[in-house]
């Protein structure tokens, strides 16, 4: 277990479920168990003390998973004073989520994971990830009584049939992860964990994600903000289009008009604010 004092802008329920991740599960305690980059944790949060507990890692695992993965060295209080100065309306949105951390993710399971979400909502979406990582993937480990399973990796996807992906419940997204798997082994893993560059801008990088089968623009902004490190990418699904709709009267027609909207008022941070906003709009009461 381990333990780190003076985290501030961090709250379990913002950050593991405003739809950026899906190996997560909340805990009867508020805590929440997961698995990343091969390691199984449950991560906990005294609120009081701006305290925050991982069970089950050690202090190297710290230092070289979790920290980068919860993005604990970036100051989120200076971005949401940044944000919350442009209107009111992302004021509101920021004060009802002011624990989001964006998630420093696999790229390869995020690429997965989103070809998998499109149409579909996050309890199916959980479902079908698992039982692709229990058929296809490799055993990581139980821990408090659950057996935790990797994705299955470029290879062996790229190699596996439909009647294999049967199980996964996965429908015509199939076809796709296989498509996909095949263009990541063929090109190699480094291809696809080179879009995260910092020479590449964001749209650059979603127009390269674009080209795996199953990969539209809301799917290849997903990846770019929660894998790619590209804080400008601003994903537009039907929950955005309401909010946008219902908060900034933009009609829920014209994306155009919300990313040029979120590109000159959240800038470089407008992926953060449609966490923010995401989250606000699927979990309050307005």
């Amino acid at each position: 277990m381990v333990t780190i004092e003076g985290i501030r802008d961090f709250h379990p329920d913002h950050i593991f479920d405003c739809g950026q991740c899906f190996r997560w599960e909340r805990n009867e305690d508020g805590s929440y168990t997961g698995i990343a980059f091969g390691r199984v944790a449950r991560i906990d949060y005294d609120h009081e003390n701006e305290i925050l507990i991982i069970h089950g890692a050690s202090e190297e695992d710290f230092e070289n998973i979790w920290k980068d993965y919860l993005d604990l060295d970036r100051d989120y209080g200076v971005i949401k004073t940044a944000l919350a100065s442009k209107d009111e309306v992302i004021g509101k949105a920021i004060e009802f989520g002011h624990g989001i951390r964006i998630l420093n993710q696999e790229k390869w399971e995020t690429l997965l994971s989103f070809i998998i979400s499109q149409n579909n909502n996050i309890p199916r979406i959980k479902k079908c990830i698992n039982s692709l990582a229990e058929t296809l993937g490799e055993y990581v480990g139980d821990y408090e009584g659950r057996a935790y399973y990797s994705l299955p990796d470029p290879e062996v996807l790229a190699n596996a049939t439909l009647e294999d992906l049967a199980p996964c419940k996965l429908g015509y997204r199939a076809k796709y992860l296989i498509e996909t798997a095949k263009k990541v082994h063929a090109e190699g893993i480094e291809s696809l964990e080179g879009l995260s560059s910092c020479e590449l801008s964001a749209k650059e990088t979603c127009e390269a994600l674009r080209s795996y089968c199953g990969v539209g623009p809301k799917v290849a902004n997903c990846i770019a903000l929660f894998a790619m490190r590209k804080f400008d990418s601003f994903p537009i699904d039907v929950w955005v289009k309401k909010v946008m709709n219902t908060m900034y009267g933009i009609d829920e027609n014209d994306m155009k008009k919300m990313a040029d909207y979120a590109e000159e008022n959240f800038g470089e941070y407008g992926g953060i604010a449609q966490q923010y906003l995401f989250y606000y709009i699927t979990h309050s009461k307005m």
